[in-house]
């Protein structure tokens, strides 16, 4: 079902002054050995200010059911949209001289918007903010190449004529075998972008997570992601010979590997980054949620020069606002700003409306607060959501069960991963046995498969769950928007060895890059366990592994065979469960029950969804890398 409502704008100007045409790491020494500020052009000091959002992964209406501290009160309210998105676009451009809006990928997958419409509702919203560059991400390759160029078209096919340039200076497809490829390797993907503003040439190079899209999406089987450093690298390079004095990396790495580039590099002024989903700004935890770092954090370049690193948390919630201030050489003298959380009027506590004085207190406590805003709905952007919302609101209104208690979502225990689910006392709550949502999942998946043609044990990756459940009803819009991704449960006939192998790997692949990969950390049902990581591969991390066998714990047995079920993706290889895919023939069948759906059925046969007793998660004990113990035995 495609919606096909188009809204007509006057034409934008093009939205890049020029593109360098070395685009090739193989060639970069022939163009420009190093990176070289160039002379400056201007006497006077150059402010910019940098609007960005990332990770909206197709959330594009607003998120009720979120909750803040107000005044010490949890409140439920809700987050972002882009109706109001466009407007805080608009506003914060107001008299702030030189603006840039840019998305530092994940825009698609994630949420119905997404499940029924391929990337049209997200491009039609897009394209009302009309980003000045987009980088894509990991997600944007779930689909395959197809998808990806799908979405692409989607976004610049349009009649408002906003022509955003999509950016991937390290993603290499193949000529003519790729659908984003006809001509060149550049027919969809640009490596950068040479954009002026006040006179002054500001270069946008785009950089994508390598192994992470690799292992985690899927991209066609020729596409080359390359490294990242190497490539911004290269980059950055060809830009100071062609005169850019200001060099911005507009990122899908992670917060952590942002800061990595920041020192690593030479030539950068400025970070803008997503994929970690990475709240930013200290002020934030005065309303009861997990910042990672400051806004902006200021590191130091490998010429010693500063540099502006800058993320804006996920979905449509929060745009950040980046102040720059350059000397007239283009090197950074100051980093400021603020992020800023967009929320709504329908506040709650308890369920109940909020009225009177204690609506007008917090409203204006959130007033009053430099980082809490909101911002009226565009009305064009809101004709746009309308007709993509009404046909969402038949297909997912329907209550199936309800939620005594919100169900937490969160990857892994211990020091990992605190802010996923940003809900006051969720990071708490799940550091012992990690996400309440992850560990429901895996038992509903159990549930399922066991109405069709049984299963022992049910084994999910923590990224393969992407929303938790807020107190109150739970609908089959709930349900997909947990579960979005288009997968089918399959069944295993594994070894106990062999599935004991599949669950180290996991583990070991979070362990090799802890910012990126911990959409890995397994979860199960019908089998639990400690975890050590201060231990090594060769000696085992998982420990004390048990099986439900219906009426009691009893030690896993390696030599039996257990019937397994699984995901499709991860079935697949993907997330770090290459074992999963080595199970064929016989001991391999896709039960074709939809992922999603099993939940929705789980929902209507239980009625009232808790998350699973402490003794029935998976991830018992957990031993962080640093020798600290967490969990419930």
């Amino acid at each position: 079902m495609q919606a096909r409502f188009r809204v007509a704008l006057p034409p934008h100007p093009r939205r890049w002054a020029g593109l360098a045409t070395c685009g090739l790491v193989a060639f970069v020494a022939a163009c420009q050995p190093q990176a070289v500020r160039p002379e400056a052009p201007a006497a006077e000091p150059f402010v910019l200010r940098i609007l960005h959002i990332n990770d909206h992964h197709s959330r594009v209406a607003p998120d009720t059911g979120q909750v803040l501290l107000l005044d010490g009160e949890p409140t439920q309210v809700s987050f972002g949209g882009f109706p109001q998105l466009v407007t805080a676009f608009e506003e914060l451009s107001k008299d702030a001289g030189h603006v840039l809006k840019l998305h530092a990928g994940d825009a698609i997958t994630g949420d119905l918007y997404f499940t029924l419409f391929a990337g049209e509702a997200d491009a039609d919203l897009m394209n009302q903010v009309c980003f000045d560059a987009f980088e894509v991400g990991n997600h944007e390759f779930d689909a395959g190449d197809i998808g990806l160029k799908r979405f692409l078209d989607f976004l610049s096919k349009r009649t408002w004529e906003c022509d955003t340039p999509a950016l991937g200076a390290n993603v290499r497809p193949t000529i003519g075998d790729s659908p984003l490829t006809k001509f060149s390797a550049r027919d969809y993907l640009l490596p950068r972008v040479v954009l002026e503003r006040g006179g002054r040439r500001i270069g946008i190079v785009g950089i994508d997570v390598a192994g992470k899209t690799k292992m985690s999406s899927s991209p066609d089987a020729g596409t080359v992601f390359l490294d990242e450093a190497a490539t911004a690298q290269a980059q950055v390079d060809l830009l100071r010979a062609e005169g850019v004095d200001i060099v911005v990396l507009l990122t899908h790495v992670g917060y952590l590997k942002d800061l990595e580039l920041a020192k690593a590099l030479s030539g950068v002024d400025v970070i803008v980054g997503g994929d970690s989903h990475s709240l930013l700004g200290k002020e934030f935890e005065a309303f009861g949620l997990s910042a990672a770092g400051p806004y902006p954090t200021a590191a130091r370049n490998r010429d010693g020069d500063l540099v502006c690193v800058a993320q804006a948390w996920q979905y449509t919630w929060v745009i950040g606002v980046l102040d720059l201030r350059f000397d007239p050489a283009g090197r950074v003298t100051d980093c400021g700003g603020r992020p800023i959380l967009l929320l709504g009027d329908d506040l709650r506590r308890d369920g109940e409306p909020l009225a009177g004085a204690a609506r007008d207190q917090a409203l204006a406590r959130i007033d009053a607060s430099p980082v809490l805003r909101r911002f009226a709905a565009d009305p064009q952007a809101q004709r746009v959501l309308d007709v993509y919302r009404e046909q969402i609101r038949r297909f997912a209104s329907e209550k199936v069960a309800t939620v005594p208690e919100r169900l937490c979502l969160r990857r892994v225990p211990g020091s990992h991963d605190r802010s996923r689910d940003g809900a006051p006392g969720c990071a708490a709550a799940t550091d012992g046995q990690g996400g309440w949502m992850q560990a429901f999942t895996a038992e509903a998946l159990l549930s399922q498969a066991a109405r069709y043609g049984g299963a022992d044990i049910a084994v999910q990756n923590a990224g393969g769950v992407r929303n938790g459940l807020a107190q109150g009803d739970f609908t089959v819009g709930d349900a997909y928007l947990a579960l979005p991704f288009k997968n089918t449960l399959v069944r295993l006939s594994m070894r106990g060895s062999e599935l004991r192998a599949v669950l180290e790997d996991a583990i070991e692949y979070f362990l090799s890059d802890r910012s990126a990969n911990t959409g890995g950390y397994p979860y199960a049902a019908g089998l639990r366990w400690n975890v050590d990581l201060t231990r090594s591969r060769e000696h085992g991390r998982l420990t004390s592994i048990e099986f439900w066998n219906g009426a009691a714990w009893e030690p896993f047995d390696e030599s039996r065979s257990y019937r397994v079920v699984a995901n499709d993706y991860i079935a697949a290889g993907r997330d770090g469960y290459a074992g999963l895919a080595r199970v064929h023939g016989e001991r391999r069948e896709d039960t074709f029950l939809d992922y999603a759906q099993a939940l929705v059925d789980y929902g209507r046969e239980a009625g009232v969804l808790r998350p699973p007793p402490p003794e029935r998660r998976s991830t018992q004990q957990f031993r962080d890398l640093d020798g600290r113990d967490y969990g419930a035995r």
